[in-house]
């Protein structure tokens, strides 16, 4: 590469910088979108405050303001904090009934059910649970989905939920 050509490649290089660095500092200081619809460019233009509100409503959100927002969890602490404290009845273990809702993946495996299972306190051996899926043959019949659980089921009952 000549001297001369170098020179013209790195004059080049400044041109390219100043016309961009131009347009960037001296150019709109917003962008302003365009959609095309049917080959046709149509500006959209910045909603207002409410006017975002009335769309997010439509479609279902709810939109509240911090003050409401406060209020409400203030309402709820004190609510919470209200509630009669149940020292004069203490319940057995028996009456505690656990429920959990088990969410069954594709690739999840019998032995991560049971520990879900265990985790959830509706059995008391995760291994258990596994030995006796794969004694049935069961290990590869597990339905992803989500399946609602409750402690006071037998162990057919679990499996009979859970698997085809």
């Amino acid at each position: 590469m000549t001297s001369n050509s170098l020179r013209s490649f790195a004059l080049g290089l400044l041109l390219a910088a100043t016309a961009t660095g131009g347009v960037y500092f001296f150019g709109p200081s917003e962008a302003e979108s365009t959609e095309k619809s049917d080959g046709k460019t149509v500006k959209t233009e910045k909603l207002t405050e409410d006017e975002m509100i009335e769309q997010l409503t439509a479609k279902g959100f709810v939109v509240q303001s911090k003050e409401a927002w406060d209020k409400q969890v203030a309402a709820a602490t004190e609510a919470k904090e209200d509630e009669p404290e149940k020292k004069s009845k203490k319940k057995n273990e028996d009456d505690v009934v656990y429920r959990t809702i088990l969410n069954v993946s594709m690739g999840m495996t019998s032995i991560d059910i049971g520990n879900a299972l265990e985790e959830a306190k509706i059995i008391d051996d995760g291994m258990k649970f596994y030995k006796e899926v794969e004694n049935r043959g069961l290990e590869n019949e597990l339905r992803p989905g989500t399946f609602q659980i409750e402690s006071g089921m037998s162990m057919d009952e679990i499996i009979s939920i859970i698997f085809k």
